[in-house]
């Protein structure tokens, strides 16, 4: 940031100003200073005559005098409509205590400078406006960005399991009520939050968080901030991802996986609309709506005594189920033509033209990690310049082996399909976790189920 008030206009924006002050000396002073800096400086000695110019003339920026002949400057800036307001204001006044300071804010004020003042105080003031106004632009455009990179006004599809989703997802999308998004892992539930969130009235920021992903230890910090010295490394105080999303929604990912006690702490939050950061003793109110995700079974989980029932209708005020890929599987030349085109453009490769003997061999097979672990196989297929069923023939996955799966049950083709995987990646489970689409901890959790139902199995059979 600079304040030289020499510094050439072809390095500024193009910003125009309006200076309002009854004093002819500073209004003289101010245009001439600015002058050098902007294209467009003009100047009036009254809110009326600022007002006319402002009829022929929008100002990007308005310096004013508290203190004016008839009206105020913080009168009139006050009584503005918000659409009238898109300029930022500046106030001097040579009379200011505390209570003249917070009524400019109130009025709408960028910044606030006591008379008299040196050039570079007020420099330093417009530069922090200008500062304000291109990180405004800049966010702005951001947000654009992501609707672009997430375009989740609808789901890729026509089938009837994901019209029927969507349906749900219109509806209650503008209202404040909590909705819990159930399905396997690779569905696409973080896809519904964003579509739930953009569909809603919410101005505030969507905040995804993997509940699986943070230790135990962490996730209580993370969720609702600590103070300086809360515990070790709390070199300085933190905001927590509620605070981040207050206006918004939180999206509480893998929910199902939250320790029992880091439960209480949510559900008192969530109740009180408000959190505490670690280590505080005061309470932060925050307006947040509540989206949660899961691919275990809630209810089991509520009836083994591993997920607190409170929470559950809490956060269940309304279920959303998403139906895995072997479900839909009219959908997949949809999905196909949208991760190809998708893939190819970002890759810079030459998308692959699938085949009806492609389409075949991916009606056939089971898709145990869904969308996610399709996207992955057309990412990997252009990449190595093979066609799908020429993917699956090496890993010794023809159509007659995928239809050899009629009559599995759903847990034994998963199981087929995991331990597959892992054998591939030679036994490297965050490598084949990532191929899957799932957690390492979800990973973790199947296998261990696995082997002791077959330490069972075997004791059943030795006695």
């Amino acid at each position: 940031m600079t304040s030289d008030p020499s510094q050439s206009i072809e390095n500024m924006p193009a910003v125009s100003v309006l200076i309002v002050d009854d004093e002819p000396g500073m209004r003289s002073f101010l245009q001439k200073a600015l002058h050098k800096r902007f294209a467009l400086v003009e100047v009036a000695g009254s809110v009326e005559e600022a007002e006319e110019l402002r009829k022929r003339c929008h100002f990007d920026l308005l310096i004013v005098d508290i203190k004016l002949p008839g009206r105020s400057g913080m009168e009139w800036h006050e009584a503005l409509e918000d659409n009238e307001r898109s300029s930022d204001v500046i106030f001097m006044t040579a009379y200011a205590d505390l209570e003249t300071a917070i009524q400019a804010l109130r009025a709408g004020a960028s910044d606030f400078i006591l008379k008299p003042f040196r050039l570079e105080q007020m420099m330093n003031a417009v530069d922090r406006c200008l500062e304000r106004r291109a990180m405004a632009r800049s966010n702005f455009v951001l947000r654009r960005e992501v609707e672009k990179a997430f375009p989740t006004t609808h789901m890729i599809g026509s089938s009837p399991a994901i019209n029927q989703v969507q349906e749900v997802i219109h509806r209650v999308a503008k209202t404040p009520s909590a909705v819990l998004i159930e399905g396997e892992s690779g569905t696409g539930k973080e896809l519904a939050a964003r579509m739930l969130h953009q569909l809603s009235n919410r101005s505030g920021a969507f905040v995804p968080v993997n509940c699986g992903a943070i230790s135990p230890d962490l996730l209580e910090a993370e969720l609702f901030g600590h103070t300086k010295g809360a515990f070790t490394g709390a070199n300085k105080a933190r905001e927590g991802l509620f605070n981040f999303a207050s206006g918004g929604t939180l999206f509480l990912d893998e929910v199902g996986e939250m320790p029992l006690l880091m439960q209480a702490k949510l559900l008192r939050a969530l109740e009180q609309k408000a959190v505490r950061p670690v280590g505080s003793e005061q309470e932060t109110s925050v307006d947040v709506r509540i989206i949660a995700a899961t691919n275990r079974h809630l209810k089991d989980e509520v009836a083994e005594g591993r997920f607190r029932e409170d929470l559950y209708y809490r956060l269940n005020v309304l279920s959303i189920t998403l139906p895995p890929l072997r479900d839909r599987r009219e959908d997949l030349p949809d999905l196909i033509h949208h991760f190809s085109s998708k893939l190819s453009r970002e890759l810079g490769l030459s998308a692959i033209p699938f085949s009806h003997d492609d389409l075949k061999v991916m009606q056939a097979y089971n898709w145990a990690g869904n969308i996610r672990e399709l996207k992955n196989l057309i990412e990997r297929c252009i990449l190595l310049g093979k066609l799908p069923a020429d993917y699956f023939r090496e890993l010794d996955s023809e159509p007659q082996a995928c239809a050899s799966f009629s009559g599995w049950s759903l847990e034994a083709v998963e199981k087929h399909h995991i331990l597959l995987t892992l054998e591939q990646h030679h036994g490297n489970k965050s490598s084949a976790a990532r191929e899957l689409g799932v957690s390492r901890k979800t990973l973790d959790r199947k296998l261990t189920s696995w082997a002791a139902a077959e330490a069972e199995q075997a004791c059943k059979q030795t006695a």
